[in-house]
């Protein structure tokens, strides 16, 4: 069950970008007080609820307001069976910047837990892991890590993403991806493959379509083998994702949405 939570948060940091600009974005597709909720499904068998979650009110973090957004998945019914998964993914996103100032990580996954605080320094291009121990009180270890420039982190990207232009994009073009997670850069390229039609829980809705570019392992099968569909609105929230396995394939589907920024 721990591969269930990888992929959905690996794909979440495939869109950290640094390629469109260097400017800061203008965020017109999220506002505090945003949910979306997502059910998590292997063939027939519903494993697990994910949730997107924007704090409704600003979160101060070196004297600037935040966005704290938090990310949970865990898994219900019969999944349980195979080892209970209860994570929070988190991140403090300056307002202005549209980058982490702070990311988290809260991992309870069968008896395995691990928890993590990073502390980003965008202007030295420097990051500062904390780990601690499993009472998540106790601190285990402190390093720092260089940065190459300005990065996002696993939940950061995906919310600095919505804040671009998607509508410059052709189909065939590719997105270099650039964020720091677990310990290590990631430089990811991100295909561009076009728009379709797709219906949701939440309706009918025109989706920008991305795939991004993965290194060969042991869990995923071909070199795509991951789909992100984004509402071509203003919005540009998740709809769907599919991540195709050497066996089966694994689906997050959106369920409902609230507080969006534009109705």
């Amino acid at each position: 069950m721990r591969k269930l939570s990888g992929i959905f948060f690996l794909t979440l940091i495939l869109w950290s970008s640094n390629s469109f600009s260097q400017q800061y974005p203008t965020n017109d597709a999220f506002t505090f007080g945003e949910e979306l909720n997502f059910e998590v499904s292997y063939g027939w068998l519903n494993l697990a609820d994910a949730k997107l979650q924007i704090n409704r009110r600003s979160q101060t973090q070196n004297n600037r307001p935040h966005y704290k957004i938090d990310v949970y998945g865990k898994t219900k019914g019969a999944a349980t069976i195979f080892g209970r998964v209860n994570d929070n993914w988190g991140t403090y996103l300056d307002t202005n910047t549209i980058q982490p100032s702070v990311s988290y990580r809260h991992i309870e996954e069968g008896k395995y837990r691990k928890h993590e605080k990073v502390f980003f320094d965008q202007l030295n291009n420097k990051a500062l892991v904390e780990l601690y121990e499993k009472d998540n009180r106790t601190l285990k270890s402190v390093k720092e890590y260089d940065l190459p420039g300005t990065v996002q982190d696993l939940v950061s990207g995906f919310y600095y993403l919505r804040t671009l232009d998607l509508r410059k994009l052709k189909p065939g073009e590719t997105v270099l991806i650039q964020g720091f997670f677990d310990k290590e850069i990631y430089n990811i390229k991100l295909i561009y493959e076009g728009t379709e039609k797709l219906e949701t829980e939440i309706g009918e809705k025109e989706t920008y379509i991305f795939s991004p570019q993965l290194p060969k392992n042991k869990l995923f099968r071909g070199e795509y083998p991951v789909k992100v569909w984004v509402t071509k609105d203003q919005n540009k929230i998740p709809v769907k994702i599919k991540a195709n396995l050497f066996l089966g394939s694994l689906n997050f589907d959106i369920i409902n949405a609230k507080g969006l920024r534009n109705n």
